[in-house]
């Protein structure tokens, strides 16, 4: 699906918003962020994410798999006045191989639902973390009214919610009956991860969660959808299976175990 260069723009600033005000206060009472700190963000797209932290001093690094979005991220930064604190790099992450890579917060924020193989890729990622340093994970639960990314169809199947859970087989013939791509959305739904798949995989793979924080509205609807972002409650969010239903974002801050 092609997307014009003034829709990411708007999704730039949506995420440096949410950022801002949403994700930097999360993570600051776990590790401090000044002009010392060393950021890595894995999916960066245009680097949305990394505007806050650059313009806090730090030190930033965008990976992305797509040259195109890349591309559009060292456009929009080519008048930060701290540009040469911030590199953009067009690869798969698998195939970065620099031992001196090392950073004290990696972020993938609306990423690890994108990735296949999400217990290789959670061990592999250790590599890039400095002895202390911290994750942050943000991600909509599969299971969620939009899960599946179906508010991308340009047809009247972007507001309906749930269709993603449907059998593959029937959600690929709805899609095709509406003129849909059903490619990239029937890849999300196979890599879609709920609450309890993430956990599971990051107890396996040795890391521990010092922060954690469920969604009822996602931050990331204050600027999308005028709708102030609302916790889930707490004793829903206690649900086990259940709360994947209602809850639109789920915020982790990761360490590994000593």
């Amino acid at each position: 699906m092609h997307i014009r260069y003034v829709d990411r723009k708007l999704y730039f600033y949506e995420q440096t918003f949410t950022t801002q005000k949403y994700v930097i206060p999360f993570i600051q009472p776990f590790l401090p962020i000044t002009e010392n700190t060393t950021v890595l963000e894995i999916g960066c797209g245009e680097g949305g994410n990394l505007k806050p932290f650059l313009d806090r001093g730090c030190s930033c690094t965008g990976i992305d798999i797509s040259e195109t979005q890349i591309e559009n991220a060292k456009t929009f930064y080519k008048e930060h006045p701290q540009k040469q604190n911030i590199e953009f790099i067009a690869s798969d992450i698998y195939k970065i191989d620099k031992e001196d890579l090392r950073f004290d917060l990696i972020m993938l924020r609306d990423v690890i639902e994108h990735i296949p193989r999400q217990e290789v890729f959670m061990q592999f990622v250790k590599k890039f973390l400095k002895p202390g340093g911290i994750l942050f994970f943000g991600f909509p639960p599969w299971q969620n009214p939009f899960g599946g990314h179906q508010q991308i169809c340009q047809s009247k199947l972007s507001k309906i919610p749930y269709i993603h859970l449907l059998p593959a087989s029937w959600y690929r013939k709805l899609l095709m009956k509406y003129g849909e791509d059903p490619g990239g959305l029937l890849e999300i739904k196979e890599t879609g991860i709920s609450i309890e798949r993430f956990e599971r995989i990051i107890h396996k793979k040795k890391y521990h969660v010092i922060n954690k924080q469920l969604y009822f509205i996602n931050p990331n609807y204050e600027i999308k959808f005028n709708l102030k972002p609302r916790k889930t409650h707490p004793l829903l969010a206690k649900v086990p299976y259940l709360r994947n239903f209602y809850t639109t974002a789920a915020y982790y801050i990761l360490e590994l175990k000593s």
